[in-house]
This record gives structure tokens, C-alpha cells and sequence, in this order.
């Protein structure tokens, strides 16, 4: 049967408008140009007023969705005296966000069949020890990168922490560090964990681990303004100075982290314009710009979860388990697999996350280190794209942190307010001398100025203390870095003569205190 030009016409009209409603619907919820209604309207608000509110001096954020940059902007300012603008290429130290690129440098190793991940420690480094022989024997790449030693966490991060002990000696001191937890059961969070997994890499492959991550991770990215080491930070071009508001409720500039004895742990600097080309890569299933930078496989390893580290419903957010992969928690939000993790510098915090599932990712940069709005910014972005009910997340945590702060701040202006010159139980020069720690090593404490004493923190750089004496045998330690804090000490005495003293610093630090015992003549 013949058709007319008129029937054909037709025909073909309604396969046209058949065509365009089957493309119409099979769109996603959202795209580049159908962001939610907070992205679009409030986001540039909302942050404006966290940054006040937390006392953020700057702050840059990505959002990337279906391929594409939302928002890739900075926010306030790098430095407080010169008022600098953050922008899109500012560098941050993004800590802890390293150790996803030394999980993935070992995923990639094994894809490569040049290790295994269940491969045990003592393969590859002779004479390495924990503190137990048993977990010594047992303990594999694959423990380390999960947490899951037993240690507690942070356990031994004051002595490592900004610390001049070299990467071996931080692996080799790792036998110092007592568990409270059953190992492979129970999560600890631990840095020298990572650098001793990240040791691994040199003795395989020939490469630093700085150089291995660089060379198969940072260039094939194009991750141009990364740097894989921190040394130099400050002379860096275009970088964010770090502050922290802890112990004085004030902004105060703190010195940057040398974080690089603990390198696989922590060492990398980025911003998010080179961030956004690591979450484009773990969006498209490590590809990048049309290219296979790595194995799917490779990343599949880093999520998978190796322990669990919450099953109970939060109370607050839509999530109800957590776990934790290679450098990466892995949990539930409002029905969707998310991946992420923070990482905590010295006057920096940050936090890295991607919702393959919505082809959503978001990386978040602030420069200071004493407030949680760079993760509410975070689950209010979540909230958003993933369909949950609108409520402020930052004002909904806001009054109990400033109420915790103010109590915080009182406590030190009531310790304080005790420094009255009173005499101290025994002569100061009795106090004086050398301290010894077996994981941390010495401090030498001396007298200064007839009236108080001076602690020297022999490992560290620059590293010091005053002391002074309030009442009821207890003192005021204040560090030099307002990081570390403010806090009473007891010296331990018998028979009138000093025997030792405990050492405390700020839980971002470590939280239990150290014992330090007086060397005696």
C-alpha cells in the first residue's frame, strides 16, 4: 500500500515526538541544569553565613554531577592580614583524603600481581614488630590499611605527630604502641598504620611512595598544582595560611604541618580544581578524560569494606552502617552507597566524597581546624541531591558546639585565674632534668626565670611548654604551639622527690596522656 506525502509525513512526526518522550524520561532526576533548589538558590548564602558563624576565614568547595562541574569556587579568605581571596586553584593540605591514593597504589599493585594485600608485614620489612608477637606474626597490608590492629586511635600520633623521628623509626616504634582493642576486630584509627603500608611501595617497586603516587596516580589525572609532600608548603604559591579558634576562642595562625615522616598517612596538597579530576576518575569507573587511568578493579578493592565501624542507626542523618574499605568509610544515605573521608591538619580540615550511583561528587577545603561546618556542608549537599526533607545542618549542631566551647573556655580562664606565685611543694630546681617516655624518647624540663618551668620537647622541632604552679600540687602547662592546648598536670612524687609526670595534648592530636619518668642521678 502506497502513502501519501501527507501520511508519511505523519508517521514520521509521531516516531519523532515517540522518540523525544522516551529520551525525556529516561533523563536523571537531576541534571547540570536541574540542580536542586539549594544549589542552586542557597548554597552561595548558606556558606557565606557558615563561614561567620564557624569562625572559617576561607573555604573552596567542587560539586561535580553527571560529568560536569556544579560549583568549583572559593570563599572568603587564605590569610587574614592580607586578606587574600580563596579561589579555585588555592592549596590546602588535604591530610588524611592521602591515604585513599596510598590505598589505591596498593589496590593497583596487587591488580598488577606485584603483592597481595593479605601478604603479611614481615614479608617485606625484616625485624618489623607490633607489640604482641602474635599480631607481629599475623599482621598484613591489608590490616594496616583497614584500621584494624587494635590499637586506639591516634594511639601514638603525639610522638609521630609533626615529630622528627624518620618514616623507619615511626614503623620500628610502632612495637610501643599497647593495644586496648583485639586485633582484627576492633578499629583504631592509625596513621602509622598507613605509613608502614605505604613503606611497602618503595621495596616493590623501586619507587618512593611519593614518587610511585605521583608517577601512577597525580600525573596521569593531571593533577598539575598537587604536590605529594608538604615540605615548603609555606612558600608556595597561592596557598591557604592555617588558623585554629581551640584554647582561645580566637582565630590564631598556627605553623603549617610537616607531615612528611608520615607521607602515606598524610602529606598531600591539592585544591579542587585538581580534586575534581580525582572525583571525575572515581565517577567513571577510573577513567579520565576518555582515558583508563586505572582498573575498575582497583577501585572496587578500595571500597570494599574490610571492618565494620557502626551498625546502629544515627539519630541525626539517614544512614544506618559504616565501614571502612582503603582509605575510604563506605556507608548508607537515605538509600544510596557513599564513600568519603575527612582529613585533619593543623589549622585545615577537609573532606572528599563521591555517591557513584548519582554520579555526584564533592570535595570541600577550610583553613580552620576547629569546627564541624565543613561537614555539614557536606551532609546539607547530600541532603539535597539525595532527596532529603530540608533542615539547616550547620545551625542544627551550631548552639551545642558553642555551648561546648564556651564551657571549654571557661575551664581555662579558671585554670588561669590560679596562677598566683604560690610555692610549690618542692624547691623548682627539683623539678629540673631529663624525662624519658619509651615510645616518645626525652624532654628536658628547666627552670626559667625563677618562677616557672620550661619543658623542651627533644622530639620535636620547636616544640616547648611553660609550666606554672596553681595549687593543690597541680600546674599549668601552656605549649608554644596553641595547638597542642592548655591543660593541669601532676608531677608524681615520693619521699620528696619527683619521680615523673603526665603529659597531655590536644585530643586532634592524641587523646590519652603520656608518662614521663624523671631520670635519676
Amino acid at each position: 500500500m502506497l502513502l501519501s506525502n501527507f501520511h508519511v509525513q505523519i508517521f514520521f512526526m509521531k516516531r519523532t515526538i515517540r522518540l523525544i518522550l522516551i529520551l525525556y524520561f529516561s533523563l536523571p532526576i537531576f541534571t547540570s541544569n536541574a540542580q536542586p533548589s539549594f544549589i542552586k538558590d542557597s548554597l552561595e548564602n548558606y556558606i557565606q553565613q557558615g563561614l561567620k558563624d564557624w569562625q572559617i576565614p576561607g573555604l573552596a568547595i567542587v560539586i561535580v554531577k553527571d560529568g560536569k562541574p556544579v560549583v568549583m569556587k572559593g570563599y572568603g579568605v587564605k590569610d587574614i592580614v592580607s586578606n587574600e581571596p580563596v579561589n579555585e586553584q588555592t592549596l590546602f593540605m588535604i591530610a588524611s583524603n592521602t591515604k585513599l591514593f596510598t590505598g589505591t597504589a596498593l589496590a593497583q599493585l596487587e591488580y598488577n600481581k606485584v603483592i597481595s594485600l593479605d601478604d603479611k608485614i614481615t614479608k617485606y620489612i625484616e625485624g618489623y614488630k607490633l607489640y604482641d608477637e602474635a599480631t607481629t606474626n599475623l599482621v598484613t597490608i591489608r590490616d594496616m590499611l583497614s584500621h584494624r590492629i587494635g590499637t586506639k586511635t591516634f594511639q601514638g600520633d603525639f610522638t609521630f605527630f609533626d615529630g622528627n623521628f624518620s618514616r623507619r623509626e615511626i614503623m620500628f616504634g610502632m612495637r610501643f604502641l599497647k593495644p586496648s582493642g583485639r586485633f582484627r576486630q576492633d578499629y583504631g584509627y592509625c596513621n602509622s598504620c598507613y605509613l608502614t603500608a605505604g613503606q611497602i611501595i618503595p621495596i616493590v617497586s623501586g619507587k618512593p611512595w611519593e614518587v610511585y603516587v605521583y608517577d601512577s596516580i597525580v600525573t596521569p589525572l593531571g593533577m598539575v598544582n598537587t604536590h605529594v609532600l608538604s615540605a615548603g608548603i609555606g612558600q608556595m604559591q597561592n596557598v591557604a595560611k592555617p588558623y585554629t579558634t581551640t584554647f582561645t576562642g580566637k582565630l590564631n595562625e598556627v605553623p603549617y604541618d610537616t607531615w612528611d615522616n608520615l607521607a602515606p598517612a598524610a602529606s598531600i596538597i591539592s585544591n579542587v580544581n585538581d580534586l575534581s579530576h580525582w572525583l571525575y576518575m572515581q565517577l567513571d569507573s577510573g577513567n579520565y578524560n576518555g582515558s583508563r587511568v586505572l582498573p575498575w578493579k582497583v577501585l572496587q578493592k578500595t571500597r570494599d569494606v574490610n571492618i565494620m565501624t557502626n551498625s546502629r542507626k544515627s539519630t541525626i542523618y539517614p544512614t544506618h552502617f559504616r565501614g571502612y574499605g582503603l582509605g575510604l568509610n563506605v556507608a548508607d544515605y537515605n538509600g544510596r552507597q557513599i564513600y568519603w573521608h575527612t582529613g585533619g591538619a593543623s589549622g585545615m580540615v577537609s573532606n572528599v566524597c563521591f555517591v557513584p550511583e548519582e554520579n555526584l561528587g564533592i570535595a570541600i577545603l577550610t583553613n580552620n581546624d576547629n569546627q564541624n561546618f565543613f561537614e555539614l556542608l557536606r551532609y546539607q549537599i547530600l541532603d539535597a541531591y539525595l532527596g532529603v526533607d530540608y533542615v539547616n545542618r550547620s545551625w542544627q549542631q551550631l548552639p551545642a558546639f558553642q555551648k561546648n566551647e564556651k564551657e571549654s573556655l571557661q575551664k581555662i580562664a579558671d585554670l588561669k585565674a590560679r596562677v598566683k606565685d604560690n610555692t610549690p611543694p618542692l624547691a623548682l630546681k627539683q623539678y629540673e632534668g631529663e624525662y624519658l617516655n619509651e615510645l616518645y624518647g626525652k624532654i628536658v624540663i628547666s627552670v626559667k626565670d625563677d618562677k616557672q618551668l620550661f619543658i623542651n620537647f627533644k622530639s620535636h622541632n620547636n616544640l616547648t611548654a611553660t609550666v606554672d604552679y596553681l595549687d593543690n600540687n597541680e600546674w599549668l602547662l601552656q605549649y608554644n604551639n596553641i595547638l597542642y592546648g592548655i591543660f593541669p598536670i601532676k608531677f608524681k612524687v615520693e619521699q620528696d622527690k619527683v619521680i615523673g609526670v603526665d603529659i597531655k595534648a590536644n585530643d586532634f592530636i592524641e587523646f590519652d596522656p603520656y608518662t614521663f619518668l624523671k631520670k635519676q642521678e
